[in-house]
Parts: C-alpha cells; sequence; structure tokens
C-alpha cells in the first residue's frame, strides 16, 4: 500500500473514527473516502451526461439539427 500523508486536521478525524469504532483501521477510513470520491465522480459524469443531452434535446425543439442519411454515412450497409 502507498505512504499517505494526511494533515493533523484529517489524521485527528481520522483517528477519532477509529476510536468511535466506525473505522478498524487507517486503512478503512481511506477506502470510505475513495469510495465516496468514485460516487461524487460518477454523479459528476451523470451531471455533465445530462446537461449536454438537454442541450441537444433544446437544439433540436429550436430546429437547430439535420436529418440523419445512414445510405450517406455508410453506402455499403
Amino acid at each position: 500500500m502507498p505512504n499517505i500523508h494526511l494533515t493533523s486536521a484529517m489524521e485527528e478525524h481520522a483517528q477519532g473514527q477509529i476510536r468511535s469504532g466506525a473505522y478498524a483501521d487507517l486503512s478503512e477510513v481511506v477506502r470510505a473516502g475513495m469510495r465516496l470520491l468514485m460516487e461524487k465522480d460518477g454523479a459528476r459524469q451523470f451531471y455533465r451526461l445530462k446537461a449536454e443531452l438537454e442541450e441537444a434535446m433544446r437544439r433540436v425543439e429550436d430546429g437547430e439539427f439535420e436529418e440523419f442519411d445512414a445510405e450517406a454515412y455508410e453506402p455499403d450497409a
């Protein structure tokens, strides 16, 4: 496992979590933090995709689109 350097406030908080029994050791605390970060990143990607879809729908509603021509896209299909 890589070395992890925490600020004193982070270390104190992590040790408090361990003392309270919420986590067995620092590795569990770090894994919990990584899970939250991964969830947050997943949510960020979801909201970015949602915003892109909303923008695409706005453009379609405003008539800013071209009809897709499958034959022109791939003539041999």
